[in-house]
């Protein structure tokens, strides 16, 4: 809902697209994209999908109409060789890059691809492939992981009152944050050791991984900061993770 909301997320979402340079094109990681490949879009205008259900119909309604970009899509292709990596036209835009872009560039102006999570690898190939991707922050493209750094939806307090944050959420999210700003990334790749709290926060990987394509493009020196903190219905970490 985060997508037709007026709120102190959305507003955040908003600043950052005023206060950074305008990319040439966005690459999005989506935890809505997880299938068994990597693929990438490759559209000149992706449709926008609302793959979802049981909500407003002003959600389906939405509409992001931005151009897609086929020379980047292969740019992608190519930097992720050997792996292989599918040129895809039936995908689109789905609600993990919408809903958050069109608050960030509403005008929709700016092309976007998709890379999709590849369902069967383990964490630590999602994390190479974000250093193999890493250049094209140099190329004015903007790389962008769309999930949340704790996803515990069993726990989401739906429909009542909304909680103070749980405990454990809390603590993996600090402790998460901490390992980034150190640079320590092995025991974000290897997560399912981090202990229960963990394994409360992420049940499943697919809102997790993307935030580790972000981090890999980080180079050295570089600063990593968090202009959007919150934990919504007690256990949606809305973390935002920038890097540079």
């Amino acid at each position: 809902m985060n997508a037709v909301l007026d709120n102190g997320y959305t507003r955040a979402w908003s600043r950052i697209g005023q206060t950074t340079p305008k990319p040439k094109a966005i690459l999005s990681i989506s935890a809505h994209w997880f299938v068994s490949e990597t693929g990438v879009t490759v559209a000149t205008a992706p449709r926008t999908i609302h793959d979802f259900g049981g909500f407003p119909q002003e959600l389906f309604q939405v509409q992001y109409p931005a151009p897609g970009n086929p020379a980047l899509a292969r740019r992608v292709q190519k930097l992720l060789a050997p792996i292989e990596v599918k040129l895809d036209n039936s995908w689109g835009l789905d609600h993990g890059t919408w809903s958050v872009l069109r608050h960030v560039y509403p005008a929709a102006d700016i092309p976007v691809v998709q890379l999709s999570i590849d369902e069967r690898k383990p964490a630590s190939f999602h994390f190479e492939i974000g250093k193999k991707l890493a250049s094209l922050r140099e190329e004015g493209i903007l790389v962008v992981g769309s999930g949340n750094l704790v996803h515990n939806l069993h726990a989401y307090a739906w429909g009542r009152h909304m909680p103070d944050p749980y405990d454990w959420a809390v603590r993996f999210e600090q402790d998460a944050k901490d390992m980034m700003v150190a640079g320590e990334y092995k025991p974000l790749i290897e997560y399912e050791r981090l202990g229960p709290e963990a394994l409360l926060s992420i049940p499943t990987p697919d809102h997790y991984l993307p935030m580790l394509y972000v981090v890999a493009t980080r180079q050295q020196r570089e600063i990593i900061t968090f202009p959007i903190e919150g934990v919504d219905g007690g256990s949606i970490s809305m973390l935002t993770v920038q890097v540079g």
